[in-house]
Order: C-alpha cells, then structure tokens, then sequence
C-alpha cells in the first residue's frame, strides 16, 4: 500500500504548491522514490509528464481566476509562475483557445483538467515471467528523432517516424549481426520529451568501416551515430508471441509498472530503456515478440 499513499501525498504536495515553485525531488520524495523513478513512473501511468500535469492544472485555475473574479491578467500571470504576460498569454491560448482577456467575456468556454485522484481497485492476479540480468555496455548505430510528451504516450509520433525511415531501416538490417532484430532506445527523457533511437547491432569490423566511410561512403554514413549505452542491471519481459506484438508492448509496459514494480523491490534507474524486437519472416511471422528492457535499481 505504501506506493499507492506515496503518490496520492506526492499529489496533495504538487496540488497544495500550484502557486509556488514546485520541487520534483519533493514530490518524490512523498512518494518514497526518488526524483528521476517517480517521474518515469507518473508519465508512465498517466501518458503525460509531471511538468504537463502541473502546467494544465495551473492554467485551468489561471482560467477561474480571470472568469470568476475581477483579476489583472499581470496578476494572474506572477500568480502562476509566468515571469510576464506575453508567455503567459501564450500558453493561456494554447491551452484554453482562447486569450486571457477573452476569458472574461460573456459566454466564453475555458477547458478544465481536473486534479488526479487515487482509487484503490484490484489489480493483478496475472503471472509475469521475468528476469534481472545485467547487460554489458554495448555500441548500437541508429537514428534518433526527439519526440514530445511521455514516452507512455507515443504512438502516432512512432509509428509516423518508422514509416518515413524506411531507407535507413534496410540499411541497419543489411549490415547488422541479426537481420530480424530491431532495437528502440529511449533516452534524454525530460518534461520537455525524449530522444527515440532506432537501432541495429552490428559487428565491430562493419561498425568501424562506417565511422571511416568505407561502407557507405561520406554522405549515408551521416544518417546514422553510435550510441554507447554502459553497463546497466534490467529487468527484462516478454511479451507473448504475434505476428504483431507492437500493441501486446504497450500493454506490457503498463503492467510491469502498475503490478510487478510496487512489490518487486526494485525501482526505474536512469539510463536507456531498451526495447528488442524479434521480427521474423514468413513462415515464422507469427513467432514474433518483443523483449523490453528497463533500467532498474534495487530500492
């Protein structure tokens, strides 16, 4: 019980301080976590950052204060930690849709994202095969593009990123140690996004030719970077085997963080999550399955 009364006291703390500087590290710390797991962990579960939460709550109140009360927009504005009215205006009207003056006006329509709530309901009851295993530090070739949001949330942004890199795909899976399987990297997560690599493992003798244009030549080569990611302890699941298990990850993921993580002694580390998909051809599409890697550190 004591992650679910964590996080309902790091809700009250974010909720009682929305008119003052917001200290993650003590949020997380109501939470018994520390700063970088709670954050993962919230974005996680609810599909949006910490920073986005906290955002939207404050401009739905900044919203009240200018229909239901005769504020200056200046004041509103300090009220609700914008240093000046311009920046204020602007994430007012890209929130509401409408700007700070207008909220006053007659028949006006504001948008209100309402605080979270904590329910005890019964979970679980599923049996989860895993692993810890640590990985030596390894050298994958890829590309990155720096996506918005949580990584929770990211499908669309996904899913248009593999179909318009198709050529760089071919070109990984040609010159990789296996051709079927197909690394995702996520790192650098922050309020603001993250960067999402698509990656392959190649062989030192063919990783060292692209680095001195031998392979590819000058300008493909520029398409891809290495990214070194050091030695890391993770907890490692599975999902079941389909001929597209794409959808059984995401579910996956949220179930290693709402049933196996509370009770499993361990919490997310910083550093790269890692998700390892196994795509075989036919005759073996429906052998397909995806083992997803993430960083963990005993409490």
């Amino acid at each position: 019980m004591d992650w679910i009364t964590g996080l309902s006291r790091a809700i009250d703390y974010i909720e009682e301080n929305l008119t003052y500087d917001i200290d993650y590290s003590q949020a997380a710390k109501r939470a018994y976590s520390s700063s970088y797991h709670f954050q993962r962990v919230f974005s996680i579960l609810c599909g949006y950052t910490l920073g986005e939460y906290i955002r939207k709550r404050r401009l739905t109140l900044a919203g009240n204060d200018l229909k239901n009360a005769d504020n200056k927009v200046i004041d509103v504005a300090l009220k609700y930690g914008y240093e000046n009215p311009d920046s204020f205006s602007r994430a007012f009207t890209n929130f509401h849709g409408v700007n700070p003056s207008a909220a006053r006006e007659n028949g006006s329509v504001l948008k209100s994202f309402s605080r979270l709530h904590l329910k005890l309901s019964l979970e679980g009851g599923n049996t989860m095969n895993y692993r810890i295993e640590e990985k030596e530090a390894q050298i994958y070739t890829g590309y990155a593009r720096h996506f918005d949001g949580a990584p929770g949330n990211r499908w669309e942004q996904e899913r248009e990123f593999f179909c318009n890199t198709r050529a760089n795909q071919y070109l990984l899976q040609g010159m990789a140690q296996d051709c079927t399987a197909i690394y995702n990297i996520i790192t650098n997560i922050d309020d603001s996004g993250y960067d999402f690599y698509i990656a392959a493992l190649l062989p030192c003798y063919m990783r060292e030719h692209i680095e001195d244009n031998s392979v590819l030549g000058k300008e493909d080569a520029k398409r891809f970077e290495m990214i070194e990611i050091p030695k890391t302890a993770y907890a490692v699941f599975e999902t079941e085997k389909a001929k597209y298990p794409t959808m059984l990850h995401m579910e996956l993921h949220r179930q290693i963080i709402t049933e196996w993580l509370p009770s499993s002694g361990y919490e997310l580390a910083g550093g790269a999550e890692i998700t390892l998909t196994h795509w075989y051809k036919n005759p073996r599409s429906e052998e397909r399955f995806i083992e997803l890697w993430l960083p963990v550190i005993k409490k």
